[in-house]
């Protein structure tokens, strides 16, 4: 878990939260029934119902626990309605430079926790610190693993 706060909108915060007390009320105690249901059945070493239900517990867990800790230092920002500049919660269109015109990609500008089926750009990541403030029309130029990439500002989506 990283050590900066993650943001998130009221709607995924309110999720998050219910999720949380999901897992750790109902959650655990069918968990907890299937282990003692494999547990009935035998031999612990063989027995494959009670080492799914542990593997599953362990997950279940390991969810929690991320849970807990993202939601103990989240921060919730407003949701409001796009004024046409790149900021949390809006999805961005961009095109790569050299790129054509009707090739465009769509980016979740926020947590991977709030993205549907977008690729999320983090507002921690350099195309999400790159893209932060900016608006349609922009030219942007940021930081990745294989040089700098320039992108043009497509839309910006609230």
């Amino acid at each position: 878990m990283p050590d900066t706060p993650t943001t998130l909108t009221q709607e995924t915060h309110d999720r998050l939260v219910a999720e949380l007390d999901d897992l750790t009320t109902r959650g655990r105690i069918e968990i907890a029934q299937a282990i003692e249901a494999a547990r009935a059945l035998g031999d612990l070493s063989e027995n494959g119902d009670y080492h799914a239900a542990k593997d599953a517990q362990g997950k279940m867990e390991s969810r929690i626990r991320h849970l807990q800790a993202l939601l103990k230092t989240a921060t919730v920002v407003e949701d409001h309605a796009s004024d046409g500049t790149v900021r949390h919660g809006v999805v961005v269109a961009l095109r790569y430079e050299g790129d054509a015109d009707d090739d465009v990609q769509r980016y979740f500008v926020g947590s991977i926790e709030e993205r549907g089926d977008l690729p999320v750009a983090s507002p921690s990541s350099p195309l999400g610190q790159a893209l932060l403030g900016r608006s349609q029309g922009d030219d942007v130029e940021y930081a990745a693993p294989g040089g700098t990439l320039r992108v043009t500002i497509v839309a910006v989506e609230g």
